[in-house]
């Protein structure tokens, strides 16, 4: 599902770089390794568990942004009968990482990677996430190899996982795809997740689903004064994102049936949520019938439109419940499914960034294998929602910092000046405190009034204060 993404260019020393440097340390995160950890990885790296079975003959490739080196998932898509053939690798973690190791315990300490504007922290040392476990191309690596058998609408006949080891082709990367697809000049494995792509987009719509085409924002610099970029995602990404989706499922109909599992589930979002949202589209001009249901209005946004792409931004808010549920020995929870994919779902196709997808891709190779599930995998389950909740609350705290200080650099030298914004929040205790989104830049800020505040109407506020050390932006009505 998607993040914020946010980029930030510009010399370590210019002022925002500086300030995500120091809130790096504010937060205590670890930039690098401890010695013990880094002495496993290349351990690891140099004798990794490799499987038997021997897959190197299939031609996968990558598709990531072209700077991408920490690679999750390789495919190879065919027509298989009337249908489909969709075969899927992904980064066999396990291979590296012994339970109980060094190793092991600090990626449960870290549980997921954390993206900031400027780098990224990673979940395990670069030698395996962007080395020896990154299927990179030309090299042999240990994976997952999932094939998935659709039929000619795009809806799955058949699924099977199992170890194997697999060489990717080809890095590729999604101006290149569009480009090629586009053109026609795409040869069929890789004209084919346009097709397979949109079928599955078009079962999403059926099912009730939503894929929130969130734009990336680019903070960029220049003597001293920093200016918003948007850029919206290409088809390419949607189309690959729903093969990440389709296994995604997969895996979650594997663990129910199995009975133990971990998926990811999001309830249905409460009005209050929807409600503010709402007022986020007030204050962006977007009109919002209320006719039109959420998941409809999200699929008319044109990522491409400043306006649009603040609203997309604002719309991964509602993610915010999502969590992970364990089940065993076929006690299945009261809620399996996650309410933006509309459908049981799993994390399993990122595990060099994110900790439970490791566990899930074990019980989904015991289930189809008819196993009893690995050990070191029961006895982690129980206590793993709760480390992915204190992973996923540092990841939002580590997001949330970061949009505050890109948007007091944005704000920076404005102080004094109005602007046309929306109140869409108000605090509950004291109605003349609240939330204000400006129209122009797309920017958050906390308003101080001496009088209640119009909740979801149009205000003037004027910037009182900025603070780029802290994020701290602060307006007042004008």
């Amino acid at each position: 599902m998607p993040r914020r993404h946010i980029r930030v260019t510009g010399t370590p020393e210019a002022p925002l770089r500086a300030a995500l440097t120091a809130l790096r340390a504010e937060l205590d995160i670890p930039e690098t390794f401890p010695p013990q950890v880094l002495a496993e990885a290349e351990r690891a790296a140099r004798d990794p568990l490799l499987p038997v079975t021997d897959a190197t003959d299939i031609p996968l490739f990558t598709l990531d942004p072209p700077t991408s080196t920490d690679l999750d998932q390789a495919m190879h898509l065919s027509r298989h009968g009337g249908g489909y053939r969709v075969r899927y690798a992904i980064a066999d973690v396990a291979a590296f990482v012994t339970p109980g190791s060094a190793l092991d315990a600090e990626a449960h300490r870290r549980v997921t990677t954390l993206y900031f504007p400027d780098t990224r922290i990673p979940l395990h040392p670069a030698l395996l996430s962007e080395g020896a476990a990154s299927l990179l191309p030309g090299q042999t690596r240990p994976a997952a190899l999932w094939t998935i058998d659709l039929d000619a609408d795009g809806r799955p006949l058949a699924v099977d996982v199992r170890r194997a080891l697999v060489r990717s082709r080809a890095k590729l990367d999604y101006t290149a795809v569009q480009s090629e697809i586009d053109s026609g000049t795409a040869e069929e494995p890789l004209a084919l997740l346009k097709e397979i792509g949109l079928l599955r987009q078009t079962l999403e719509i059926d099912r009730g689903g939503i894929s929130l085409n969130v734009p990336e924002q680019e903070i960029t610099e220049r003597n001293g004064t920093y200016a918003l970029h948007f850029r919206a995602p290409l088809p390419a990404e949607a189309w690959n994102a729903q093969i990440s989706l389709l296994t995604g499922i997969a895996a979650a109909d594997l663990m129910l049936a199995y009975g133990t599992g971990v998926l990811r589930t999001l309830p249905a979002a409460p009005d209050g949520a929807v409600g503010r949202l709402r007022r986020t589209a007030t204050a962006l001009h977007i009109d919002w019938p209320h006719h039109v249901s959420y998941a409809a209005l999200v699929r008319s946004l044109d990522p491409a439109l400043p306006r649009h792409a603040a609203f997309l931004q604002e719309c991964t808010t509602l993610l915010c419940g999502a969590g992970y549920t364990v089940f065993r020995d076929g006690a299945l929870p009261d809620i399996v499914t996650h309410s933006a994919v509309a459908a049981p779902y799993t994390h399993c196709t990122a595990p060099l960034r994110r900790l439970a997808d490791r566990f899930a891709t074990e019980l989904c190779l015991a289930s189809v294998a008819d196993d009893p599930p690995p050990d070191w995998v029961l006895a982690a389950l129980d206590s793993l929602p709760k480390q992915m909740a204190e992973g996923s609350r540092r990841a939002g705290a580590v997001e949330r910092a970061c949009v505050d200080l890109v948007e007091a650099a944005l704000l920076k030298d404005r102080v004094g000046d109005v602007f046309d914004g929306c109140v869409v929040d108000i605090d509950d205790h004291e109605p003349t405190v609240g939330t204000v989104q400006l129209e122009t830049p797309a920017v958050i800020g906390r308003l101080e009034g001496t009088a209640p505040l119009p909740l979801g109407e149009r205000v003037r506020a004027r910037l009182t204060q900025v603070d780029l050390g802290t994020g701290r932006v602060r307006f007042a009505p004008a």
